[in-house]
């Protein structure tokens, strides 16, 4: 098993870090020769997301990675990866996403909750992030929520987190996702 994980900008080696940690290969997508190798998923990790969008543009990445989605390459979006999935960006998710949520870098902060299909409680880093203000189709599943707010979520193959999984030492979101990859 092989995962791309776009690494243009944010916290694409903390990603690459938890999937050896799991045994699991994984190449960083940079440009248009990188995105055509074989893969099973795709995460897209945190950072900025205008950034992050700007970037898949210009170096012609946006239409094949939304095309890989569409057509059911599973995916991990975390923090600005949610926010690229949702219809403000790649628009292959069917929720609407409130930026910034949680204010700026010193409303950053740890929890620990439960998240639908994992036993015990799920840590939570949150470092400037979005959630989901609400779904926008029977199709997504909510996952998980901190006051009231959704956090976690899934659609298909689609799997997003508002908080950093790739930042605390648990591996059970990303062994989560590589469940939709097998």
């Amino acid at each position: 098993m092989r995962i791309a994980v776009l690494a243009l900008q944010g916290a694409f080696a903390e990603h690459e870090q938890m999937l050896r940690r799991l045994g699991v290969g994984a190449f960083e997508v940079r440009q248009l020769a990188n995105w055509n190798q074989p893969k099973n998923g795709l995460i897209i990790p945190g950072g900025e997301s205008t950034t992050q969008g700007k970037l898949l543009h210009d170096l012609g990445l946006f239409e094949p990675i939304r095309q890989a989605i569409t057509e059911g390459l599973p995916v991990l979006g975390t923090c600005a990866g949610l926010i690229l999935l949702s219809p403000m960006h790649l628009g292959t998710m069917d929720i609407d996403v409130e930026r910034n949520a949680y204010g700026r870098q010193l409303g950053s902060f740890y929890t620990e909750a439960p998240v639908e299909g994992i036993a015990g409680n799920v840590p939570m880093t949150f470092i400037r992030a979005p959630y989901i203000n609400k779904v926008l189709s029977s199709d997504v599943q909510v996952l998980a929520k901190v006051d009231s707010h959704i956090v976690a979520a899934r659609q298909g193959r689609q799997l997003v987190t508002a908080f950093h999984p790739e930042l605390d030492f648990d591996t059970r979101i990303h062994e989560l996702f590589l469940s939709l990859a097998r």
